[in-house]
């Protein structure tokens, strides 16, 4: 039995439970609709306006419900049934889709109306990412999260490669409103798998949904996640060490592009490998990030500092060939710490809390996406590129640092959670949204 198995630290292991396997096939089909519309969606944009910025604003308008609704859709994915929730909010997603492909054949689309469908879309996001990422909680037991996660980053990548690739051939042979038909079929296609999936031995089914037949609203309140977040010293910590690394030393298409481009003398071309090298070390990272069995800050804390420190000498790179050397192992480090800080963030609230400390999470990511490349700029804009990586490096590896010497002369004070009936402390909620 799965719940019997003996421990492993294979990548693959959260793959022996048939649910994860049904799970990570929907999620394959789903990330390959959604670029499939992404890319087209950009095209049309820019076929319907002419401007890039008009490109540019339809992603925030996408991305912009999540800083401010994400919140409350947290709170959603606590109070209701979980495989509902999903189901209906892929449902949702897929009528969006099928109504922006039916505008598109009919001619009838303008960029008012694609702000528009791109909003909801994004209202509809801020529920079912949450939703999805708690329902793959009864798919695999906890030490096999950081397997479920990296191969939710290899699944990812191998959907965004299919979508973006099968994203010119629909187009060319079939026309622009057959990608967004593509993806609402997607939508449906995760929406039919939901009801099938089924936990592993021992597994606890939806505690928040299923023990109270209604639950009172204080209960489920926005505030008691705020709260238990930010009373929460680790989980400030892994927000404070992911926003610095963030804002300073995750734009390497910013940084490295301007690098590359620049002090270093080369073309577009160069920035192309260099962007194929950071892929196949992201890749590599998931797969060693899945080998993990029970990541802490720590570790993603020590894993953010190397990977500054490598940012530090990237950026001191005297020729194109050192930086290929340095920008492996960069994306290799950055990676395994994303899976091991996902792992950390699914793991640590109570399950009655899950949705809404992810829907705290969302927020504070939506800062940091939105405010991140403006302030690097601005350090770009006044130390150049080389300085940039340098300072921004230093700055994580001296802030992740004097984190680690606080924590280890201070006393952690720990955070009393009175536990809802049917709740496990300390379960793992799988974290590969379709």
């Amino acid at each position: 039995m799965p719940g019997s198995a003996p421990a492993s630290r294979s990548p693959w292991r959260s793959l022996r439970h048939r649910g994860m396997r049904w799970w990570s096939a929907a999620n394959f089909v789903s990330n390959a609709g959604t670029w499939m519309q992404l890319t087209v969606q950009n095209l049309l944009v820019l076929q319907i306006t002419g401007s890039a910025a008009a490109t540019g604003l339809s992603i925030s308008v996408q991305a912009a419900p999540a800083l401010f609704v994400s919140l409350l859709g947290g709170a959603a994915v606590d109070r209701w049934p979980r495989k509902l929730t999903v189901a209906v909010s892929q449902a949702l997603l897929g009528a969006v889709a099928f109504t922006t492909a039916l505008l598109v054949a009919l001619d009838r689309i303008d960029m008012p109306a694609l702000l528009a469908l791109a909003a909801v879309t994004g209202i509809i996001a801020t529920v079912d990412g949450p939703a999805c990422a708690l329902l793959g909680n009864d798919l695999v037991p906890r030490d096999d999260v950081p397997s479920a996660i990296g191969v939710g980053a290899l699944v990812h990548s191998a959907g965004r490669l299919a979508g973006t690739a099968l994203a010119g051939v629909t187009v060319g042979f079939l026309g622009t409103a057959s990608a967004y038909a593509a993806n609402g079929l997607s939508f449906l296609f995760v929406a039919s798998v939901v009801p099938f999936l089924r936990p592993v031995n021992g597994a606890v089914t939806e505690p928040a949904a299923q023990a109270r037949a209604v639950p009172e609203r204080a209960e489920m309140s926005v505030r008691e996640g705020l709260m238990f977040f930010v009373r929460r010293p680790r989980l400030m910590a892994l927000a404070g060490i992911t926003g610095i690394s963030s804002v300073f030393g995750r734009n390497y298409g910013l940084t490295l592009a301007v690098l590359v481009t620049g002090p270093l003398a080369g073309g577009a071309g160069s920035f192309g490998t260099v962007s194929t090298v950071l892929a196949v070390g992201g890749i590599i990272g998931a797969v060693l990030g899945a080998r993990l069995r029970k990541p802490s800050v720590r570790t993603v804390g020590v894993l953010a500092a190397a990977g500054a420190l490598l940012q530090v000498v990237a950026g001191l790179s005297p020729s194109l060939a050192v930086l290929m050397v340095l920008v492996l192992p960069m994306a290799v480090v950055e990676s395994v710490s994303d899976t091991a800080g996902t792992a950390v963030l699914q793991t640590d609230p109570p399950a009655h809390l899950r949705g809404r400390v992810l829907g705290v999470w969302s927020s504070i990511g939506t800062v940091w996406g939105l405010g991140g490349p403006p302030l690097l700029g601005l350090l770009m804009e006044w130390a150049g590129a080389r300085g940039a990586l340098v300072a921004g490096g230093l700055l994580i590896a001296g802030s992740i640092g004097a984190g680690l010497l606080v924590r280890r002369r201070g006393a952690v004070v720990p955070v009393t959670v009175t536990a809802k009936d049917g709740d496990v402390t300390g379960r793992a909620a799988l974290g590969t949204a379709a």
